[in-house]
């Protein structure tokens, strides 16, 4: 999975976030807007980041030590598994729960709890797995 987070992986990510509906229109409706991290366990920093406005991924890049409100952190394994199969509420209360997903920062307790957030939550793993590099 040579790529995965690096700038041009990032790019590529932001823009099938903001052509489905059901991810960027949903966290539209509630006025979304966060720092986003993505990466691996081990790494002291993530390597991915992107920057959501109103639902919408507004710039996508390597982390550059911008302040997060979400820090998510998963082994490559692990990540390519939900890329591939997508993950449904079981499965995302199964990885937190084992450790499989680990919330660096970020409140999945609050977050899982909302169901506006919840849902979108769960459809950007699928979108991950259509970023094709």
């Amino acid at each position: 999975m040579a790529g995965l987070f690096t700038s041009v992986w990032m790019q590529a990510y932001m823009a099938e976030w903001n052509k489905e509906p059901d991810l960027s229109d949903a966290l539209a409706k509630i006025n979304f807007s966060s720092t986003i991290a993505y990466g691996f366990p081990e790494q002291e920093k993530p390597i991915g980041v992107i920057v959501v406005k109103e639902g919408k991924v507004v710039s996508a890049d390597v982390y550059k030590d911008e302040s997060l409100n979400w820090d998510l952190r998963a082994t490559e394994e692990s990540w390519q598994k939900w890329m591939d199969k997508g993950i449904g509420m079981t499965g995302l209360s199964m990885a937190y729960l084992g450790g499989k997903l680990k919330f660096k920062i970020g409140d999945y307790t609050a977050m899982i709890k909302d169901p506006r957030m919840a849902g979108p939550f769960i459809k950007s793993f699928s979108v991950m797995g259509r970023v094709k590099i």
